[in-house]
C-alpha cells in the first residue's frame, strides 16, 4: 500500500511539473504533503519535513553564496578580459571563433548559471559570426554542448539536486567526475575543431552553404547586430558602473582559491564559498550601499535556486520518512532480474540520457533518483555513485524542451529550435557516451 501510494505521489508529481500545470517548487511542497495526508502520516508530517530541511541545509547555503559569488565576478569584470581576449583572437578566422566560443562558454559557465552565460556568449560573438557569415546555430549547439558539462559543478543545478535529494555531500560527489567531464569538454573542442577547420575552408572558397554538421543549409539571416549596439546587453558594458579592474588579480587568485580549496577538501564548500563572497565584497564594494546593490542584483537568481531546494526537503523528507522509499525500491527490486543487477550503475547512466532530455531535472532528481539510488543500496551499491551515474548523462539535458535557459539562448541568437536540436543533439550523445565510457574506465561507476 506504501509503496503505491508512493508510486502515486512521484507520478502526480512528474504529471503536473512536465505538464506545466504547476511549478517546481509548488508541487515539490503540495504533493507530497497531500500525499503523507492522504496516507494517515499528518502527525509525523511536521517531523519529516524537518528533517528534510535539515539534510538540505548546507546544499542550499553552498548555492545561496556561490551563486553570488560568481555573480559578484561577472559584475566586477572578471571574465570581461577573457571575453575581450576571445574576440580580439579570432582575427576574422572562423577557426579561432568556434573553438575561442567553447573557450568562452567553459570559463563563464564555472558561475552555474546557464542563463548568464548565454547573455555573454551571444552579447560576445554573435556580431562576429554574423560578420563571417558562419551560421549561429554552431555558436548555439556548442554552447550548449560546453554549458552543460561544466554545469555539472557542485553549485550548478544537477549535483545540487543530486546532493539534497540523497543527502550527499556536494563536494564528495563531484571530485571523482573531474576527469570524465574533463574527457567531455576535450570532446566538444575537438568537434569545434573539426567545425572550425570546413568552416575555414567554406570561408575562404566563397561558398555560402554551412559545410555539414546537420546544420541549416544557410546561415540564418535574421536579427543583426544592432540589438547588442544598441546596447540592449550591457552584461560586458566596459562603462559599468560594478567594473573594478584594479582588483582584477585579487579576484583572479581568490576564484583561483576558492576553485582549489573545493577540489581539496581544505573546508567544507558552503564555508568557502561563504568566506570567498565576504572578502570579495568587502574588497570590492566596500561601502555598505554597494554591498546592497550588488546582492539585490543577484537576489532573482538566488531566491529561484535556494527555495528550490528548500521545497525540495518537503519531497525528500516525505519519501524517506513514510517509508515510500523503501517499498518503491523493494519492487523494483523484484521486478528487475538478478543478473541486471552488477550493471545497474551502468544501466542508471544510460538511462540518464533519456531521462534528463525528456525531464526537468527537479523531476528527474527529486522523483526518479532517490528510487534507484534505493534500489542500488539495497543490492550493495553505494548511493553516492547511483547520484554519480544519473549525472553522467547531462550533456544533453540543456537541449531538452525543459530547460528555459536554452529558449533565451536561441532566442538571443535568433536561431530556430529546429535547426538547434537537429546541430545539436547528435553530438550531446556523443559527448555523453565519452562521459559515460570514461567514467566506467576510472570507476566513477562499475560492474558489480
Amino acid at each position: 500500500m506504501i509503496a503505491l501510494l508512493g508510486l502515486g505521489m512521484v507520478t502526480v508529481f512528474l504529471f503536473l511539473v512536465m505538464t506545466k500545470r504547476l511549478s517546481p517548487m509548488v508541487a515539490l511542497v503540495v504533493v507530497p504533503a497531500a500525499f503523507a495526508v492522504l496516507g494517515g502520516f499528518a502527525p509525523d508530517l511536521g517531523d519529516m519535513i524537518t528533517d528534510g530541511i535539515k539534510s538540505v541545509a548546507p546544499t542550499a547555503a553552498m548555492l545561496l553564496f556561490a551563486i553570488l559569488y560568481f555573480g559578484i565576478m561577472i559584475d566586477a569584470g572578471l571574465f570581461d578580459p577573457i571575453t575581450r581576449a576571445v574576440v580580439r583572437l579570432t582575427r576574422n578566422d572562423p577557426l579561432r571563433l568556434i573553438v575561442g566560443t567553447v573557450a568562452l562558454v567553459a570559463v563563464v559557465s564555472l558561475d552555474g548559471d546557464g542563463t548568464t552565460t548565454f547573455m555573454i556568449t551571444v552579447s560576445a560573438l554573435l556580431p562576429l559570426y554574423k560578420k563571417l557569415g558562419i551560421s549561429p546555430v554552431l555558436m548555439t549547439g556548442l554552447a550548449c554542448l560546453t554549458n552543460a558539462i561544466l554545469n555539472v559543478v557542485p553549485w550548478g543545478g544537477p549535483s545540487a539536486r543530486a546532493a539534497s535529494a540523497l543527502g550527499l555531500d556536494p563536494q564528495e560527489l563531484f571530485v571523482p567526475m573531474i576527469l570524465p567531464l574533463v574527457a567531455g569538454l576535450a570532446t566538444v573542442f575537438v568537434l569545434a575543431w573539426m567545425l572550425g577547420l570546413r568552416e575555414r575552408a567554406r570561408v575562404r572558397s566563397g561558398e555560402l552553404v554551412l559545410a555539414g554538421a546537420g546544420g541549416p543549409s544557410t546561415p540564418s539571416t535574421g536579427g543583426g547586430t544592432g540589438d547588442f549596439a544598441d546596447g540592449d546587453f550591457d552584461v560586458l558594458a566596459p562603462d559599468r558602473e560594478s567594473l573594478r579592474p584594479k582588483l582584477i588579480w585579487f579576484n583572479a587568485a581568490l576564484t583561483a582559491a576558492l576553485l582549489v580549496g573545493l577540489i581539496v577538501g581544505v573546508l567544507p564548500i558552503a564555508v568557502l564559498f561563504m568566506l570567498g563572497t565576504g572578502l570579495a565584497l568587502l574588497v570590492n564594494y566596500p561601502r555598505l550601499a554597494q554591498q546592497r546593490t550588488r546582492i539585490a542584483a543577484h537576489a532573482d537568481s538566488v531566491v529561484s535556486v535556494v527555495s528550490m531546494v528548500f521545497a525540495a526537503a518537503v519531497f525528500t523528507g516525505v519519501l524517506s520518512g513514510t517509508g515510500m522509499i523503501e517499498q518503491m525500491a523493494h519492487y523494483l527490486l523484484t521486478a528487475m532480474p538478478d543478473g541486471l543487477y552488477p550493471f545497474f550503475s551502468v544501466i542508471v547512466a544510460v538511462l540518464s540520457v533519456p531521462f534528463t532530455f525528456f525531464m526537468s531535472n527537479d523531476a528527474f532528481y527529486f522523483g526518479i533518483m532517490p528510487i534507484l539510488a534505493e534500489a542500488g543500496a539495497q543490492h550493495g551499491i553505494a548511493p553516492i555513485e547511483i547520484a554519480r551515474a544519473s549525472l553522467l548523462g547531462q550533456p544533453i539535458h540543456m537541449l531538452s524542451p525543459l530547460v528555459p535557459a536554452m529558449y533565451v539562448l536561441i532566442g538571443l541568437a535568433k536561431v530556430d529550435l529546429g535547426d538547434h536540436h537537429r546541430f545539436a543533439i547528435k553530438w550531446a550523445l556523443v559527448v555523453s557516451a565519452v562521459v559515460i565510457a570514461t567514467g566506467f574506465a576510472l570507476g566513477v561507476i562499475s560492474i558489480h
